[in-house]
């Protein structure tokens, strides 16, 4: 988005990212889009009795980032995956854009 606007990039991860330019066609595709129906309950709520429920209540959600991410994940996760299902490992990542300058400049 940050190279269609001409802005510089908001973060690293916007930094490091290929750009979508392979995401457009030279033609454009006017079929119309067909929603499929969901195959899930969209009224189904979690109770006080789900998974993570007293744990979700002592959450700081008062403000971004206040919350323990790696808790906030695993509730996250069991609430959609299913309670018995094992959160995989985080991968965290850094990127780094060096810089170096060739000799005799």
């Amino acid at each position: 988005m940050e190279l269609i606007l001409g802005l510089e990039p908001m973060s690293q991860f916007d930094a490091a990212v290929l750009p979508m330019y392979a995401c457009f066609g030279p033609a454009r595709d006017l079929t119309p889009y067909r929603a499929r129906p969901a195959r899930v309950d969209m009224i189904e709520v979690n109770t006080e009795h789900s998974w993570g429920a007293e744990l979700s209540a002592q959450l700081d959600l008062s403000r971004e980032d206040a919350a323990e991410d790696l808790l906030f994940n695993e509730i996250i996760w069991r609430g959609v995956k299913g309670t018995d299902s094992s959160m995989p490992p985080p991968v965290r990542a850094g990127f780094v854009l060096a810089e170096w300058e060739e000799e005799g400049d």
